[in-house]
């Protein structure tokens, strides 16, 4: 089982939001999206959370939980290692999936790439049918994003393993949203 969940109306990134948020989240997570500087930080932090805790209710009846992380930073829940789950957000989107088993996802917007991060990130084939798309950036986007949602759900954080880890047997799936500006992965 995997449920993803995805917040894409940032026009509702307002002060005035995490306002109404902050008392919906426990101490730490509140502390947490305090301390980010900028509106956007604090609204993810805050938006991610109550996400999760709704896929949380709706798929395994939990009403309340705490999230510690991992070595690489990989946040796991406290007391049900049976329940998986991972976050991404970007300017244009927020995501959040649950499941039964390892997972991660990964949401980036849309954008130019620059030829080092090209070379250093992709393998010969897939630097090919990026440069031979007719939407490049919507490409390396889905790639970028399938290859960090791997690393995220081995909680490795990103290796040197860039060009080969999507040749591991892991299952990804992707989504590009051209009209809002992102591309978002999934793997199990």
């Amino acid at each position: 089982m995997i449920n993803v969940s995805v917040f894409d109306d940032m026009s509702l990134c307002t002060d005035q939001e995490v306002e109404r948020m902050i008392p919906l989240v426990p101490e730490p997570r509140r502390s947490e999206a305090l301390g980010f500087k900028h509106t956007f930080g604090r609204f993810a932090c805050l938006k991610s959370y109550l996400m999760l805790a709704d896929l949380l209710k709706s798929e395994f009846g939990l009403e309340e939980f705490s999230i510690e992380k991992g070595e690489h930073g990989k946040p796991f829940l406290t007391d049900h290692s049976d329940i998986h789950f991972n976050i991404s957000h970007c300017q244009k989107a927020i995501a959040v999936v649950v499941s039964d088993k390892p997972v991660g996802i990964d949401v980036e917007s849309l954008r130019r790439f620059n030829d080092g991060l090209l070379e250093k990130s992709m393998n010969p084939t897939e630097k090919e049918e990026i440069l031979k798309s007719e939407a490049p950036e919507e490409t390396f986007a889905s790639y970028w994003t399938r290859k960090e949602a791997v690393f995220k759900m081995q909680g490795t954080g990103i290796t040197d393993n860039l060009h080969h880890i999507l040749s591991g047997g892991v299952t990804t799936g992707t989504k590009v949203n051209r009209e809002k500006g992102y591309a978002l992965s999934v793997a199990w």
